[in-house]
């Protein structure tokens, strides 16, 4: 890190792990040497990358702006919350409904420190911070309850982690247990990297050689499959640039290796 601050316990800098070298390809100041080579790797062997992070995270904006203003979604679980950056989910949706709670949930101890840091809410809001795995769901709703009202509609946000679990952990029925535990109403919020490039999938094989965290690209179809059962808004699951953008912005990526939706349980 730039300032060269003593690690949160538990932090193994000399490994890189997915959320700091999310955070150094999109700029950020909050990661070590062994996540600045790791995200180099990436980089070298496939340079959309960058573009890919940055479309992700303007997509969760746009997509927590919709649930705010147009679904009167007033709280939101936030899996695999990665470290702060700009317009954060509370952020987004406190701008437009100061009452907000929302819940963040990671296992990242420099995720967590940082988070209870500067994830502020308002007063009208409410936000917390969780240290779970995503695979510990029990443990999520749990926690997630003492501070959302888990009978109202939840905004669930899952961006860039489904990828980091193997089929073998079934992350369709993960997902499928979440979204069981929500009243109808609550949304889910998802995007993930698909294996649509050769590059990429070259890419992400020289990260996982040098990662505490293995990422698997799927295909669009198996992507698509995390909404099963839920009523997908328009215009589905695409490209992740492509989902509802934003008139007159100029997009990121042009192949867009990613995609991204939302789907609302009946």
């Amino acid at each position: 890190m730039s300032d060269h601050r003593r690690p949160p316990e538990g932090l193994r800098p000399d490994v890189a792990h997915s959320a700091r070298v999310w955070n150094y390809l999109l700029g950020g100041k909050d990661n070590y040497p062994a996540d600045v080579e790791a995200g180099e790797t990436i980089l070298t062997a496939f340079p959309d990358i960058a573009g890919i992070a940055r479309d992700q995270r303007a997509f969760l904006a746009r997509a927590v702006r919709h649930l705010t203003a147009d679904a009167g979604i007033r709280q939101f679980l936030d899996i695999g919350t990665g470290l702060p950056t700009a317009d954060n989910t509370h952020e987004v949706a406190q701008r437009l409904a100061p009452e907000s709670r929302i819940v963040y949930v990671d296992n990242d101890p420099l995720v967590l420190t940082h988070a209870r840091a500067l994830l502020t809410s308002t007063p009208e809001g409410a936000c917390a911070y969780i240290d779970a795995d995503v695979r510990d769901t029990g443990r999520i709703l749990d926690q997630a309850s003492r501070t959302l009202d888990l009978d109202a509609p939840v905004g669930l946000t899952m961006l860039g982690i489904m990828g980091q679990l193997p089929d073998s952990d079934d992350p369709w029925a993960l997902v499928a247990r979440l979204m069981a535990a929500l009243p109808r109403g609550s949304h889910l919020v998802l995007a993930d990297g698909t294996d649509t490039s050769e590059a990429l999938s070259d890419a992400i094989e020289a990260y996982n050689a040098h990662s505490a965290n293995s990422y698997r690209l799927r295909s669009p179809a198996r992507i698509a499959k995390f909404f099963d059962g839920l009523r997908l808004l328009d215009p589905g699951v695409v490209r992740t640039s492509d989902w509802r953008p934003e008139p007159g912005r100029g997009e990121e990526t042009a192949a867009g290796h990613a995609v991204s939706g939302v789907g609302r349980k009946p």
